[in-house]
């Protein structure tokens, strides 16, 4: 992992809002506590993981995150050298400011579990970010006067976009708490490619304490469960499709495909090509 540069705009001592160089691929972790997300990928493509969600968000579009642990999976066959990410964050005590009026009804409006909004390229947004550039590049002229100003700039763009109802989840969300069902995780990112540890993490579970419930809702370890899956899947995709054999490994949670071929070899006795025949 590697981050070339971070321009950064501070707003009563934390982030507001920020743009990373970013070397790519990788997966990074972010955890969003107590605040919200927007992040724009410039010009990237990238897969993101939550406890609620596995969704790939492409270049020019944008994810409204909520309170939560998510990994950035930026996709190294679409993305090579360095890439561009906004991120601007939504603290509640900031938006109550802001909104001191509208907030309690937007907070009072019940929603359970919404899940992460997905915005498509939309021009507006695109002209927001141009805005954005401008002040990266004459920081000087930011103060937290015109940092205020920005944040209500995105909300009504937002509501304009058509995503008027995900702004207000996402507000709601932000006071909201957050139970993680192990199970719901688990059959969310079977195929995805994450770590035991990064999958613990989701769950909001040490390493030892996951495997331990791991082992009591599914009767058998990490690792032979996640193996069996992702064989099942990829007999499945090699019988059904003609997908190059490194396409489903990446597809079942493999990013090597030689790793993915030795594993298939010695569960079937015959590599996956083998199986095709």
């Amino acid at each position: 992992m590697k981050m070339d540069g971070t321009i950064k705009f501070e707003y009563n001592g934390r982030t507001l809002i920020e743009k990373a160089i970013i070397k790519v691929p990788f997966t990074k972790e972010r955890v969003f506590q107590n605040e919200g997300c927007f992040i724009y990928m410039k010009d990237a493509s990238i897969k993101l993981h939550s406890p609620q969600d596995n969704l790939e968000v492409k270049k020019k579009e944008a994810v409204l995150l909520k309170c939560d642990t998510y990994f950035l999976e930026f996709l190294g066959e679409q993305n090579q050298g360095t890439v561009e990410v906004i991120a601007v964050h939504l603290y509640p005590e900031l938006l109550k400011k802001l909104y001191i009026n509208e907030l309690p009804k937007i907070i009072e409006k019940t929603v359970s579990n919404p899940p992460t909004k997905l915005i498509e390229d939309e021009t507006i947004i695109s002209r927001f970010i141009d805005s954005l550039d401008f002040y990266f590049t004459n920081p000087s002229l930011v103060n937290e006067d015109l940092l205020e100003l920005k944040i209500k700039e995105l909300i009504l763009l937002l509501i304009q976009t058509n995503n008027v109802t995900s702004v207000l989840e996402l507000i709601h969300d932000l006071y909201s708490p957050r139970t993680v069902q192990l199970k719901n995780v688990i059959e969310l990112h079977t195929f995805s490619n994450l770590t035991l540890e990064e999958l613990a993490k989701l769950c909001h579970l040490s390493l030892s304490s996951f495997k331990r419930e791991f082992q009591k809702v599914f009767d058998e370890t990490p690792s032979k469960y996640f193996t069996t899956q992702r064989i099942l899947k990829a007999k499945e995709m090699l019988s059904k499709t003609d997908l190059p054999i490194n396409e489903i490994a990446y597809e079942i949670g493999y990013n090597d495909p030689l790793y993915f071929t030795r594993i298939f070899k010695k569960k079937e006795g015959v590599s996956p090509s083998q199986f095709r025949v």
